[in-house]
């Protein structure tokens, strides 16, 4: 069997996965494109194990070790973007940048303890009362 072929196809596969890493804008798809990218690793090192003939067979060995790795990997990345979504209703990465919690209104504090909110004390005991 010559190598090139699943070299090549490992390529490819390697190149559609960072292509949707970088493209995608879904969190789920970003995590199938990871997965892909680790099959063509995967593809890689099973191809070189049977090229060089090895006994001990390390590339089939590291193969598993990288299935166990991706299977953890999206078992724990899926529970996640679940929560993510579950929180904040979308899965698009641009809209999940920052993943603070906005700060509420009545929770303005500074560093002194001066509050920073814009209506005066007044209005708040009338508010209040």
């Amino acid at each position: 069997m010559h190598l090139a072929y699943p070299a090549v196809l490992a390529a490819l596969l390697f190149a559609i996965g960072v292509y949707g890493v970088l493209a995608r804008r879904n969190a789920i798809l970003v995590l199938m494109s990871v997965e892909l990218m680790l099959n063509a690793v995967n593809l890689n090192l099973v191809a070189f194990d049977v090229w060089l003939r090895d006994t001990l067979h390390a590339g089939q060995a590291l193969t598993l070790f990288t299935i166990a790795i991706a299977a953890a990997e999206i078992g724990i990345g899926l529970a996640i973007v679940l929560m993510v979504h579950r929180n904040r209703g979308t899965s698009d990465i641009d809209r999940l940048r920052d993943t603070a919690e906005p700060p509420q209104p009545w929770d303005t504090a500074t560093e002194d303890g001066a509050t920073t909110d814009d209506t005066p004390t007044g209005e708040k005991a009338e508010a209040t009362a």
